[in-house]
């Protein structure tokens, strides 16, 4: 019998439940589920009026979206700390291998430092694709009109075809950054 509160969940518990939750998003009120629009919500609610982006009722239009992004936190810091296994979480091997081979060393935890440290960032490979690229993520969602999230399960579920092509383009710069970005960060930024 699978202990879901120690260990993580199968796909086909895990598949369901997201589905679930995008059929009740879209029975109470066709709501999507997503939270890229968050962050304009946040804006409206901080500076409303500063530009005609912001100006609409961010109440009516994202309050549930807000509280649907912070029960994302809390529901990941209750899922880290309350339920975290005892065992660390590793990389798979074939992942380790790869990036030894780029010089990343893996160690504990999912996070290299080679990768995401402040010695880096300060090169300026890390700063140039921390920088455009967290332009190019933010940009990418507003222009697409979703995050990945929003557009690979609400837009895919409902057969939108700008879904699909967002969710192929996501898939695409994950190649590229994965198989030319990283190679490419790594050859100048290791320490």
């Amino acid at each position: 019998m699978i202990d879901l509160l120690s260990s993580p969940w199968p796909w086909w518990i895990a598949g369901p439940a997201i589905g679930l939750t995008l059929t009740l998003l879209l029975l109470i009120g066709n709501r999507a589920f997503g939270v890229s629009s968050s962050l304009r919500h946040v804006c409206a609610a901080v500076a409303p009026g500063r530009s005609s982006l912001l100006r609409y009722d961010w109440r009516r239009a994202g309050l549930w979206n807000l509280a649907f992004v912070v029960g994302i936190a809390v529901g990941g810091l209750l899922a880290g700390q309350l339920l975290a296994g005892a065992e660390p979480l590793v990389v798979a091997e074939p992942t380790a291998e790869a990036l030894e081979a780029l010089g990343v060393e893996p160690g504990p935890g999912l996070v290299p430092p080679e990768i995401y440290s402040l010695q880096a960032l300060a090169t300026p490979q890390g700063l140039l694709v921390m920088v455009l690229g967290g332009f190019l993520v933010g940009f990418g969602a507003r222009y697409a009109g979703g995050c990945t999230s929003g557009h690979g399960v609400t837009g895919l579920a409902n057969g939108q075809l700008p879904s699909l092509v967002a969710v192929l383009g996501f898939f695409a710069g994950g190649l590229l950054a994965t198989h030319v970005l990283l190679p490419w960060l790594l050859s100048g930024s290791t320490p």
